[in-house]
Parts: C-alpha cells; structure tokens; sequence
C-alpha cells in the first residue's frame, strides 16, 4: 500500500473518530468568541488543547458571537443542539444584557430557559460566571452577579464564579477597553474553566 494511501486512510479514521466524539458546546458572546486577539489564542482553543493533552475524547465546537445576550442565546440554542447533539453546554452569557442595563429578571429568566432546554436536550450545562463595572451602580450589579448562584442553587448545576477573576484587575491582562481579556489572559481563564469542567466531564464519562 503506497504512503499516499495510508495518509489518506488515516485522515479518514481520524475524522470518523471526531465525528463520533461526544461534543462541549460554548453558547458564549466576545469573551468566548475571542474578541481583540487571534481566534487560536482565545481561551475555547487553549482548553480544547488540554482537554487532548489529557486523553479525553471531548471536542469543543465555539457558537459564541460578540456582542449576544442571554436573549440571543436562547433564540440560537434549539438549533444549535439540534445540529451538534452535545453532550455538555457551557453558558457564558450575561455580560452585554448587563452592560446595556437590561433587566436582571428577564436575563435569569433567559439563562434559566437555555439551561432547561439544554438538559431537555440531554446536555450538562455549566454556566459561567461574569461580572459588570461598578459604575453602573452597586444595587444593579449585585442584582446582576447574585444571578449565576442563585441559577446555580435552584437548578442544581455548577456554576464557575466570575471566569475573569484573576484577570479583570490586571491591566497587564486587559485590552484597553477595560472589559476584554488580552491573549496574555487566555491561559488563566482556561485553566479556572477545566478546574470546573474536568471534574464534570469525569461524571459524563461513568454514566
């Protein structure tokens, strides 16, 4: 058998094999969608990196668009499960339904509903956390940030507290505009998501 078709056998297997690994979805907006910054140096591409490095046979598929809301993600979601049938959904929404001052009532009520639909669907959700400037106003962001918990409580799924933890603080971190993580940022937010994520997946496996 000449080399040539043993490269092509190969790339065969391989895409049989990719096709047929159980999928992590990311439902996010511009932090997942790798605003500012390459799309390989984002944090989706850097956690799919050590999913492999790992042994797992997860893929991550990125449905993430700059600029969505918890309302935009829920208008996408039924048919992004239809077409990837994943098996876990990380819901990083929120952040823009706060920096336009929308109401905190309908963005839980949204995420809530992206959550059911996804576990409808047979998919484990693990919602992301964020965080909004506070000058828009202590009551309006404690309102705002109190909702990943409280979804976390009355639905019974993990949640990773404020994925820019570590990073929003740090100018060193951020792109000038104050709200977006640099590429610098991207190893430490993928890291504190896999520290959540591994542990969950590990559940998925034994079912």
């Amino acid at each position: 058998m000449s080399g040539f078709l043993v490269a092509v056998i190969m790339l065969l297997m391989s895409m049989t094999a990719m096709a047929k690994s159980p999928l992590i979805v990311v439902l996010g907006d511009s932090i997942s969608a790798g605003y500012g910054i390459e799309v390989d140096q984002g944090w989706v591409v850097l956690l799919q990196d050590k999913l492999m490095q790992s042994g797992s046979h997860y893929s991550i598929r990125n449905e993430s668009i700059s600029g969505d809301t918890s309302a935009g993600g829920l208008a996408r979601i039924d048919r992004i499960l239809a077409e990837h049938k994943p098996a876990v959904v990380l819901v990083e929404l929120g952040a823009n339904d706060g920096l336009r001052g929308l109401s905190p009532a309908l963005m839980k009520s949204n995420l809530a509903e992206i959550i059911h639909r996804a576990r409808q669907a047979g998919a484990k959700p693990l919602l992301l956390g964020m965080k909004i400037p506070p000058n828009y106003g202590k009551r309006y962001v404690d309102l705002f940030y109190n909702i990943y918990p409280q979804l976390s409580k009355e639905l019974d799924i993990p949640y990773v507290p404020f994925i820019l933890e570590d990073v929003a603080l740090n100018k060193d971190l951020m792109q000038e505009d104050g709200l977006h993580a640099n590429a610098k940022a991207q190893p430490f937010i993928a890291d504190k998501i896999a520290s959540y994520l591994f542990p969950l997946l590990n559940t998925e496996s034994d079912r």
